[in-house]
């Protein structure tokens, strides 16, 4: 039986490649033939170096367009200083912010001029438009924007040049004049007089896009405040609550005191602490990182809103808050042993 197995395994393989011959042998005799050349045998390179390449072409471009910028507006400094004008002012009067004045004139009609009032605002250039004898211009200060309307009728033909050719979006500017809404409703300050407070020798960031790069947000934050609003209104709102908090504890009877930046031990508990070196005493000093300890040894009302230096989780507001909220047992306790005494 054995004999036999094998016997039609083997006819079965025999029959098998014969098939696969006769059909390979009815087929035409195909060539694949690759040509190399020498260029095309390199291995090309990752596309990651590539892309590194653009980056750092396209920075450089931007680099030597800030720095062209700069030279240009650098230049009409020079040339408002060679006319008599002084590109960074001393000093402007302003009559209202641009949210008095969208509050207060809110009700006239499209196309209504008042005549016989008379503003002064103040405020950075966010955008600008000119069309031939007409150019509108939107300032923004601390508390909102309000357009700028400039006729060539109601100008001198001097400031009219000047505020075509000299004045760039980013620019600091003050305008005098009276109030007019458009008639598209947009409430504008019909300008009689303005003056460069300040002549920016950067542009701003893309109005649209913003400021997107996160590490040029933190390094300079006024950069950032500038292209968005809203941070500007979170340090507002940051101020407003140190304040709050600072009321609060005079109110209690607290007295504000500043503890050591640098401390000898460094404290904090199982928190790794920042380290210097002091040249003049030659030792380590480590960066605050808790303040409980200098507060118990005074034992009197106490409070202390200086920033802690912590290398943990907690950074910002939320490590500030911590501070206050760990001292307020302490604080409480220190009462009431006062309490006690007296």
């Amino acid at each position: 039986m054995e004999a036999l197995r094998a016997w039609r395994a083997s006819s079965n393989l025999i029959g098998f490649a014969a098939s696969r011959a006769a059909a390979s042998a009815s087929r035409p005799l195909g060539l694949r033939i690759r040509c190399c050349s020498a260029a095309a045998a390199t291995t090309n390179p990752p596309a990651q170096p590539q892309d590194r390449r653009r980056r750092s072409a396209s920075s450089s471009a931007s680099t030597s367009d800030r720095d062209s910028i700069r030279a240009i507006r650098l230049k009409k400094v020079d040339e408002l200083r060679g006319k008599g004008y002084e590109p960074y002012a001393y000093r402007w009067d302003r009559t209202h912010t641009t949210k008095a004045l969208q509050e207060q004139y809110t009700h006239l009609m499209n196309g209504e001029v008042c005549e016989d009032v008379s503003v002064s605002v103040a405020g950075r250039i966010v955008a600008r438009r000119a069309f031939g004898k007409l150019v509108f211009m939107t300032v923004r200060d601390d508390a909102g924007t309000v357009q700028l309307y400039c006729e060539k009728d109601s100008l001198t033909e001097d400031q009219f040049e000047q505020l075509k050719a000299f004045i760039d979006i980013g620019d600091i500017l003050g305008a005098s004049g009276s109030i007019k809404k458009t008639e598209k409703g947009e409430l504008s300050v019909y300008v009689k007089n303005f003056e460069i407070l300040t002549k920016s020798l950067l542009p701003l960031p893309d109005k649209y896009h913003g400021l997107t790069d996160v590490d040029k947000r933190y390094r300079q934050r006024y950069v950032d405040m500038i292209a968005n609003p809203k941070v500007a209104d979170v340090f507002r709102t940051r101020a407003k609550v140190v304040s709050e908090i600072r009321k609060t504890m005079e109110s209690f009877g607290f007295i504000e005191v500043e503890t050591p930046v640098l401390q000898g031990a460094a404290g904090g508990a199982e928190a790794r602490p920042f380290i210097t070196y002091h040249n003049s005493l030659q030792r380590d000093l480590y960066l605050r990182i808790a303040t409980e300890l200098h507060l118990k040894r005074m034992l009197v009302r106490l409070e202390d809103l200086r920033k802690s230096m912590r290398l943990g989780e907690y950074s910002g507001m939320k490590a500030f808050l911590l501070v206050i909220i760990l001292n307020l047992p302490l604080l409480k306790c220190m009462k009431h042993i006062q309490t006690m005494k007296a």
